[in-house]
């Protein structure tokens, strides 16, 4: 009697599935971009539009991806966007352009761009130590013992991720104690994981010290994290629709995908609330794109100062490949990625005038689909020779 082969998972059948549903004409047109003069300009051609649409069908076939989403701008103007596939794969539900996902760490550069926006106000400085009594964070969590070095760490240490520990492995304070909140996570961390270099001799990337940067912000702006990055950063960019994620499935906000996990994690076990600042926000990738082209150093609309944004991509000694918030490279780009189990994404800034974000509704453990989604995109952007990517 006839039947499906052991070797083809479930996850495998349900995305035969819905790679059928995206090929259908229920997805949306990619989005057109105006010029000043109403003409459409480096929108894809409708062959370049195909070849777009059938790398994303390529990557999401390879890797069993359930849902896709994708936004590129050229020169500040959104010139594709297009979402794939199934917003939940144990429904049937399927994705459109609306839904939000978790973007895990591409949410770094949204707290440093806030982090210099209080720069520029004057409110904060990157030399300003972190914990002591001239301190961002004061005594709350003190006082130290000179020898633990904690009172050494400053703005600028948290951003470029060289405090000198809580550093993200195994033992990421992020991921433990969950039933803790900010304050108790902090004080508890401090006293249980002692730094291991002197701040500002070593590259150890830390979603603890992000964790720090947003109660900075909470700190010196006397405003929750959130109200204060809707305020300061994405409503004068135009976004509306981003907001910090839940922790359960039934937590799962409007128009949120469902995440569909790699490997044991568990999307719904983890406080990504507490993430917030390193790793909580939920957006669409248009979301992102519109962010970047604010803070990539040629928008006339520039959320920042030019003055501030090479400040923000300027690298530590440390490590010459991560800036402030953004990791970056000689070629004059910068981008971040994010994973957590059921969710990978991708946020990218060219030297040739591009943004473009990715987001999947997988992901989490040895997942190849980090990389792999990083690729895709450079393929797909490669597909319009007027992007000239």
């Amino acid at each position: 009697m006839g039947g499906v082969p052991k070797s083809i998972s479930k996850r495998h059948l349900l995305c035969r599935g819905l790679l059928a549903l995206a090929v259908g004409p229920i997805l949306p047109s990619p989005a057109r971009a105006q010029s000043s003069t109403g003409a459409p300009e480096y929108i894809p051609t409708s062959a370049e539009n195909d070849a777009l649409r059938e790398e994303a069908l390529a990557f999401m076939r390879r890797y069993s991806v359930p849902g896709l989403a994708v936004a590129i701008s050229y020169h500040g103007r959104l010139v594709y966007t297009d979402a794939f596939g199934l917003a939940d794969a144990t429904t049937g539900e399927r994705l459109t352009r609306a839904q939000r996902f978790r973007v895990a760490s591409a949410s770094k550069p949204v707290t440093s761009a806030a982090i210099f926006s209080l720069v520029e106000e004057g409110r904060l400085q990157l030399s300003q130590r972190v914990f002591g009594t001239e301190g961002a964070l004061g005594n709350d969590f003190g006082p130290f013992n000179p020898v633990s070095r904690i009172e050494d760490v400053t703005v600028e240490h948290l951003l470029t991720h060289t405090a000198g520990g809580w550093s993200n492995d195994a033992n990421d304070p992020m991921f433990a104690r969950p039933e803790l909140g900010h304050t108790e996570l902090i004080a508890w961390t401090l006293r249980t994981h002692p730094l291991r270099a002197q701040p500002g001799t070593n590259f150890a990337y830390s979603n603890f010290g992000y964790c720090l940067l947003g109660r900075i912000i909470e700190r010196v702006s006397s405003q929750p994290y959130e109200v204060y990055v809707r305020r300061a950063v994405l409503e004068p960019c135009g976004i509306t629709e981003m907001s910090i994620a839940g922790n359960t499935l039934a937590e799962r906000q409007p128009n949120e995908v469902r995440y569909h996990p790699v490997g044991s994690g568990s999307p719904y076990s983890m406080n990504v609330r507490r993430m917030d600042s390193h790793g909580g926000w939920i957006a669409r990738p248009e979301d992102l794109v519109r962010f970047a082209t604010h803070v990539d150093g040629f928008s006339p609309a520039s959320l920042l100062k030019p003055i501030t944004i090479r400040a923000m991509i300027t690298p530590s000694s440390a490590n010459p490949r991560y800036a402030k918030g953004w990791l970056v490279n000689s070629a004059g780009n910068w981008w971040h990625n994010g994973s957590l189990p059921g969710t990978t994404s991708i946020l990218v800034r060219t030297s040739s005038y591009l943004c473009w974000a990715a987001v999947t509704n997988i992901g989490g453990g040895d997942s190849p689909i980090g990389a792999a989604l990083d690729r895709l995109m450079w393929a797909m952007v490669g597909k319009v020779p007027r992007w000239m990517a």
